[in-house]
């Protein structure tokens, strides 16, 4: 009869063997299983933007595919850059994502060289959820009714009219110094810690206007204490079709919006990136779920990996010559 190979390996070596085969089929078990815990979410933006609107609809129906929930965690401050550290710096478990705007992943490296983090190679795309359109808003009763009056005014006194934004760097900062360039006028920058405070600061009349993504200030407009003087998108919006764009307004040529995407931290498996995208476009599929996300402006993507990968290097380098052409720096 012939012996066991076990039997002629000392009792260390076995044990160690049986240990190591323990823990394979642990790893293994807690792969097949994902997710079998809570999933969180980082958005370094302030509750209530419209990234943090967006994703918190879609997660709710995401939620019931994966059979998990997701934990919403919002790190506003510095335009994203410390929620996108703690992203980055996360384990890449599939258990920690981001939600982000393309602000962080394309502009913010631009304005801030000296980053501790790689927008292109500390992340793991996961899919755009779809684009967020922006428009110009000024509190209810400004005396501001269209695009041509307000840059009328910002060119007869320049520095006087100001705008808020939510952050230097931030997409609000951003659209608004290219809006400015554009239209050939110099107003103030008033940062906030937030897209949110900032788009209260236009209805309070702290600040005269502001760009902003719909989604921000949807309830804002819903409740009569912002105006919409125009849309920044390409053609006018289902949901405002009585806007008109800031193109057809006078100043051709001239759009802007921004994205809602999720990522992971770098080197998280692929089949966990894989369930993650497909629960995504599921969730996006959903009737309600779509409806719900265009009511806050959003313009449904929905797409690969591979897609967002390339988008974000394709917007990373627009930007990076639109920052550097318009000289937009963090005040």
């Amino acid at each position: 009869m012939r012996c066991s190979p076990f039997l002629k390996l000392p009792l260390v070596a076995v044990l160690l063997a049986f240990s190591l085969f323990a823990a394979s089929t642990h790893v293994l078990q807690a792969q097949t299983s994902y997710p079998n815990k809570p999933i969180r979410m980082i958005i370094p933006l302030a509750a209530g933007s419209a990234v943090d609107n967006a994703a918190r609809v879609l997660t709710q129906k995401m939620s019931e595919g994966l059979g998990q929930a997701f934990v919403i965690e919002n790190q506003p401050g510095s335009s994203g850059l410390i929620g996108a550290e703690r992203v980055a710096r996360a384990a890449p478990d599939g258990y920690t994502i981001g939600g982000f705007n393309d602000s962080i992943l394309t502009m913010l490296p631009h304005i801030y060289p000296k980053l501790t983090w790689n927008a292109l190679s500390d992340f793991d795309p996961l899919s755009l959820a779809g684009v967020i359109e922006w428009g110009l808003v000024v509190r209810a009763d400004s005396p501001y009714k269209t695009v041509d009056e307000f840059l009328v005014a910002a060119k007869a006194q320049p520095g006087k009219l100001n705008f808020s934004s939510g952050g230097n760097g931030s997409p609000q900062h951003i659209a608004m110094a290219l809006l400015s360039n554009k239209a050939n006028v110099q107003m103030t920058h008033v940062p906030y810690k937030g897209a949110t405070p900032a788009a209260v600061a236009v209805a309070s009349g702290e600040v005269d206007a502001a760009l902003q993504g719909l989604g921000t200030v949807t309830a804002l407009l819903q409740a009569g204490k912002l105006r919409l003087l125009a849309v920044s998108s390409p053609k006018r919006l289902a949901q405002y079709p009585q806007v008109p764009t800031i193109d057809e307004s006078g100043l051709r040529g001239f759009f802007f919006n921004s994205w809602f995407a999720m990522v992971a931290p770098t080197g998280t498996p692929k089949d966990v990136v894989d369930r993650l995208q497909s629960e995504m476009k599921k969730a996006l599929a959903d009737p309600t779920t779509r409806d719900k996300l265009v009511a806050l402006g959003l313009t449904i993507r929905g797409t690969t990996p591979e897609e967002l990968g390339l988008a974000t290097r394709e917007q990373f380098n627009m930007y990076r010559k639109l920052i550097q052409d318009n000289q937009i720096k963090a005040d």
